[in-house]
């Protein structure tokens, strides 16, 4: 079988290889901005939960839930286990901002209530 040659452009980097990495900059581009994304949504629903007097920042079984759908909705090539990992990293990400949140919300209040509304 004879070796097929990539074409190459300026420096050693076959210009298939540059095409391929710049597609994979975008797209890492993209995901840190869902990442952002997300987060900033997960924050929100942090303290509509204080908002509602939930103490509980862990909810064991929306956890669940959104393993299952990421389970289902995982097409490959990335392993379950993989993803599954990322997304409980993403759980974790999001508790502590929603830890920090709160903690920043008690030494803001006084005495330890809610923070004063500014339209009150």
């Amino acid at each position: 079988m004879a070796d097929r040659k990539v074409p190459r452009t300026d420096g050693d980097e076959p210009a298939e290889l540059r095409r391929l990495r710049r597609r994979i900059d975008a797209l890492d581009r993209r995901i840190v901005r869902l990442l952002n994304e997300r987060a900033e949504l997960a924050r929100d629903v942090g303290r509509v939960k204080a908002m509602d007097g939930r103490r509980a920042i862990r909810d064991a079984q929306r956890e669940r839930e959104i393993l299952l759908r990421v389970s289902i909705a995982n097409d490959g090539p990335t392993p379950q286990a993989d993803l599954l990992a990322i997304f409980k990293r993403l759980f974790a990400v999001a508790r502590n901002l929603e830890r920090r949140d709160r903690s920043r919300e008690r030494r803001a209040a006084p005495f330890g209530g809610p923070p004063p509304n500014p339209e009150d």
